[in-house]
């Protein structure tokens, strides 16, 4: 099972053998050898807003999870290429047995031991928590907890946490969580919990521990929505930043713990909003 890290939105980039000193436009789309498809996005159009996803590939096929706005649901759909997709599949929906989750959204999902699972960001009532499942072959999904297995219970957290990204650390037999806390809107910062079992979390007591940076205009209002890879001995994060509540752009950041002293690529934002209607 190889995870994949893929960019906060439906959109297809490619990896282009880019040097590193390459001097890129101040105007450019992408930079740090990033290259858009030409044909996005991906997914969408007839299908109504699709956003914040989770890909992972097996075998010859890549599964996405992704958050299908007009069903307030979590789908799945596959590929062989990456670009054309199978018609979506609604795998978990709101719940209305419990008050926190009128509308599912921002999953992500992982396999381990043979089991799939996934953490949510469930919505209702102006405020976000996040939930858990798990499931046998990544469709039929079984709730782990009637309620929220992460709550926003401190003062920077305000009103939501969501968009959770996870990793299992094998050796430390640990789960390791970075989510985002703040405003329901769009959150403010990054945070980081761990967990034995997936169900009950710890939070960094340093939290957050990714902020917006003031020196940089592109992301000064707010940092939210990370994805974390493991490359050697560096923890790679990619993220949205916000200059503004109305432009939103995408960065990457390392970090040799994943927690602390994190290093922001001096290309960012690798990702800027194109031209294209969509």
């Amino acid at each position: 099972m190889k995870p994949l890290l893929m960019p906060p939105l439906l959109g297809l980039l490619l990896w282009a053998a880019v040097p590193g000193g390459a001097k890129v436009p101040p105007s450019a789309e992408t930079t740090a050898g990033w290259v858009k498809y030409p044909n996005n996005p991906v997914l969408g159009g007839s299908l109504g807003t699709c956003f914040d996803l989770s890909v992972l590939q097996e075998g010859d096929t890549f599964r996405m999870w992704f958050s299908w706005r007009p069903r307030k649901s979590i789908a799945l759909v596959e590929s062989k290429d990456g670009i054309h997709w199978s018609k979506p599949v609604v795998v978990l929906g709101p719940n209305p047995k419990t008050d926190w989750e009128n509308d599912l959204n921002r999953p992500v999902v992982i396999k381990n031991g043979g089991r799939y699972q996934m953490w949510y960001t469930g919505q209702a009532r102006g405020k976000s928590w996040i939930g858990y499942a798990a499931s046998k072959d990544g469709m039929a999904w079984e709730r782990r907890s009637p309620k929220p297995v992460l709550r926003p219970d401190s003062p920077w957290e305000k009103v939501a946490v969501m968009c959770p990204h996870v990793l299992y650390d094998p050796k430390a037999r640990l789960y390791r969580l970075w989510y985002s806390g703040g405003d329901q809107t769009e959150p403010n910062a990054i945070g980081y919990a761990t967990s034995k079992d997936g169900l009950q979390w710890a939070k960094y007591e340093k939290n957050p521990i990714f902020k917006p940076d003031s020196h940089s205009p592109w992301e000064q209002d707010r940092v939210t929505a990370c994805q974390v890879l493991r490359q050697g001995d560096w923890h790679i994060m990619f993220y949205i930043g916000f200059r503004d509540q109305e432009q939103a752009q995408i960065g990457v950041a390392r970090s040799r713990d994943g927690i602390t002293h994190w290093q922001r690529h001096r290309a960012n934002p690798i990702l800027r909003p194109g031209q294209g209607q969509w």
